[in-house]
């Protein structure tokens, strides 16, 4: 054990929003939590996000984790004392065919039993509500005015400074190098600087990192990581409230802030598997123009940033979220470029697998040794 350092009750390995909103619920149940990340809490996914928010999925496990969700990003500001900048500007999903449409329409019915505002819309409607969309090609498409986004950053550190106060602490430049097991059952984990810290439970919350993380107490996990870059503009005229997402295979999604910049990006056709933090040229042009294909007034927009980062990855989509075989040790991994979003629910019902042993309803989508057969629709 680290010299000084009393016994934790939990250590969580990842400081990006699925280990630190765990690690402020346990600690607001009476945990003593430590964090422990290799660089900086948002170092990784968290970090590099764009922020959007959104209830519309496929399978009512996803439905009723973001319902909770929304439930506490709109007490963020109160809870934290200052604002996340959370905004309802709606999430717009565009069907630029028959098949697509249909697809959204299946969906509706789930969605709707669940109580969402989702609503299919022609394109009279769509234009209504963005009118320098431009609808070439466009058959319809879904709107819930309830979904929206907030600052990442903000919320992040809203998280930190929670867990502070509560008397946990967050280790930043403090990589993991093993898991200690002992007899089937995670005593603790070492550090890279030789350090050893006990606790009875371990939660791998550890994002690109976390298959590698998993290793270490010889758990396998079907997760991949692949590359996704985003980028963010100027501040403009307020042009559109919702998230706009294409599906086409030359896509791409996108939002305008509430300061007026506009922040989006695409998922790369074919992926590029691994972990990468890279910007490239290649993805800015062709990112603007998609954007510019979608909204022709956007030609005028300056981008100012641009950055790669990294979506986890599962075979259908959904996270894995879960205790292991071995004992005491949990996973909250593969989120698939929706930890931001799943972020605040994950954390509050993590915090009952490890402490009650109990799930807060049908877990099945998102266990570890489920068949992955059910996939996602709405990825």
């Amino acid at each position: 054990m680290a010299s000084g350092v009393k016994p934790f009750d939990t250590i969580v390995i990842g400081a990006g929003i699925i280990g630190l909103a765990a690690a402020c619920h346990l600690t607001r149940r009476g945990q003593r939590v430590l964090v422990l990340e290799k660089d900086f809490p948002g170092a990784g996914s968290s970090g590099r996000c764009i922020g959007g928010i959104r209830q519309q999925f496929s399978t009512e496990g996803s439905i009723r984790l973001m319902q909770e969700s929304v439930r506490q990003f709109e007490r963020m500001e109160e809870e934290f004392g200052f604002s996340v900048e959370y905004h309802t500007g709606g999430y717009l999903f565009l069907a630029h065919d028959r098949q697509r449409l249909e697809a959204f329409r299946s969906i509706m019915p789930l969605q709707k039993k669940l109580g969402l505002d989702v609503r299919l819309l022609s394109v009279d409607d769509i234009l209504a509500i963005v009118p320098p969309l431009n609808a070439e090609g466009l058959f319809g498409g879904v709107y819930s005015p309830a979904d929206g986004q907030a600052y990442p950053f903000k919320v992040l550190d809203g998280y930190c400074g929670e867990i502070r106060r509560q008397g946990s602490e967050i280790k930043m430049f403090t990589p993991v190098t093993a898991i200690v097991v002992e007899r089937g059952k995670a005593r603790g984990v070492r550090t890279a600087a030789g350090d050893t810290y006990e606790a009875e439970a371990v939660l791998n919350a550890a994002g690109p990192w976390a298959k590698e993380v998993a290793a270490m107490a010889e758990v396998e996990i079907p997760f991949y990581a692949e590359e996704h870059e985003a980028l963010i503009t100027t501040r403009l005229n307020r042009l559109f409230e919702p998230m706009i997402v294409d599906y086409r295979v030359d896509g791409c999604y996108f939002q305008q802030r509430a300061n007026g910049q506009v922040i989006g990006c695409y998922t790369p056709n074919p992926n590029k598997p691994g972990i990468h933090t890279d910007a490239s040229m290649e993805f800015l042009l062709e990112m603007s123009r998609r954007t510019v294909r979608l909204i022709p007034a956007l030609a005028q927009a300056r981008v100012i940033r641009h950055w790669g980062g990294c979506y986890e990855m599962t075979p259908d989509g959904s996270p894995i979220v879960d205790a292991t075989a071995i004992k005491g040790f949990y996973v909250a991994i593969g989120m698939c470029g929706h930890g931001f979003m799943f972020g605040p629910a994950m954390g509050k019902f993590i915090a009952q697998i490890m402490l009650e042993g109990t799930y807060p309803y049908d877990w099945s989508e998102f266990k570890i040794g489920r068949d992955f057969s059910r996939l996602e629709l709405m990825k």
